[in-house]
């Protein structure tokens, strides 16, 4: 085990920034942070990265815990980078801003220069060498940022949203980049995001952290498709969430009494639990009349409103109560869907997640 936070708590003035944070990364994992703007990921990543001292808690680092001396705490900083979301660049060359800390680790010239080299062009900057690191584009400064923090290979990178500030252009790149920065120094990866598609990319795991607290943690896919509260199935995109209540329970297929409209799903719970049903859009499908499925929840209902973006459509259907779907452009093409269209929207009993409430 690389890094293990307990109950890690930081407060500024009067306020909660961060709430009992608790959290194990193993070595060479990648784990990315996601949370809405405000929540705490950036406050966590300084903590981690021993740039500030925590109001309470503990942080492990390679199974010692972090010292109060401020020269312990230096030594374990030269085994950590960090990259922030508006990096710094040094009046200064490329070259000279990717050769800093090899120069304050005192590497000799010949090793420093083909460490510096060779992160250049990891980064794709071969040439830049003598460019002003100052004069150069978002997208650029972010990868001299990256070759600055990769090139002493840091058992720990810390990269804190590397693509909240560029244009939708460089952020496919750049994620690419950290990609291949991963697989070629096979080294540990903490990164925050606010962007849940993103952690889901780069991700081995994922922590969501909403209003100073880590609600989940777990691989990608769970977190998308079993989330434990109502607020992180909000942020993971579960559009349709019906409050009921389980009226019955036969051999673990439950029927939800969600104000008078009953649905099908998977589920342990006894009747008279009380529960938030989540589907996500993308388990609605629609047709053009009542076809035959294996689907156990089928409901007749009204076009209110379609949002088209790229490939997909966004559907909103009235079923008696309102039902979000997400399909192809090409399918609504199809069925001829616009508002007022009368369309039959299913969804099967497995594809209902279920919150207790």
């Amino acid at each position: 085990m690389l890094l293990e936070v307990n109950e890690l708590c930081q407060r500024f003035g009067n306020s909660d920034i961060l709430k009992d944070i608790n959290l194990e990364v193993e070595r060479g994992e990648t784990f990315v942070i996601v949370g809405p703007t405000g929540s705490g990921k950036t406050t966590l990543l300084r903590l981690i990265g021993l740039l500030d001292k925590p109001a309470s808690g503990t942080i492990r680092f390679g199974g010692r815990e972090v010292p109060d001396s401020a020269r312990a705490r230096l030594e374990l900083r030269r085994r950590i980078a960090i990259v922030f979301q508006r990096p710094a660049v040094f009046n200064a060359t490329v070259y000279d801003n990717v050769a800093y800390g090899l120069r304050v680790r005192k590497e000799k010239r010949a090793s420093l220069r083909n460490k510096v080299a060779r992160a250049l062009e990891t980064v794709g900057l071969s040439g830049y060498e003598k460019r002003d690191a100052q004069t150069l584009s978002g997208g650029e400064t972010q990868r001299v940022a990256l070759a600055r923090a990769m090139v002493f290979e840091p058992e720990l990178l810390l990269l804190d949203e590397p693509t909240a500030n560029l244009d939708p252009v460089y952020i496919s790149n750049v994620e690419r980049l950290i990609s291949q920065i991963i697989r070629d120094l096979d080294t540990t990866v903490i990164m925050s995001t606010h962007d849940m598609f993103q952690g889901q990319r780069l991700a081995d795991r994922i922590g969501v952290i909403i209003s100073g607290e880590m609600l989940q943690t777990s691989d990608p896919r769970e977190i998308f498709s079993r989330p434990q509260s109502r607020s992180l199935a909000e942020f993971v995109g579960s559009e349709n969430i019906l409050r009921g209540v389980i009226a019955s329970n036969e051999d673990g297929i439950v029927t939800i009494d969600t104000d008078g409209i009953p649905l099908e799903a998977i589920s342990n719970l006894d009747p008279g639990s009380e529960v938030y049903a989540c589907i996500r859009p993308e388990e609605v499908i629609l047709a053009p009349a009542k076809d035959l499925t294996s689907a156990r929840n089928t409901f007749p209902g009204e076009v209110s409103h379609i949002v088209l973006f790229g490939p997909l459509a966004r559907v909103e259907i009235d079923c008696g109560f309102p039902l979000v779907a997400l399909i192809t452009k090409k399918s609504a093409e199809e069925m001829g869907l616009q508002t007022g269209s009368c369309i039959y929207a299913y969804f099967k009993a497995t594809g209902v997640h279920i919150i207790e409430r």
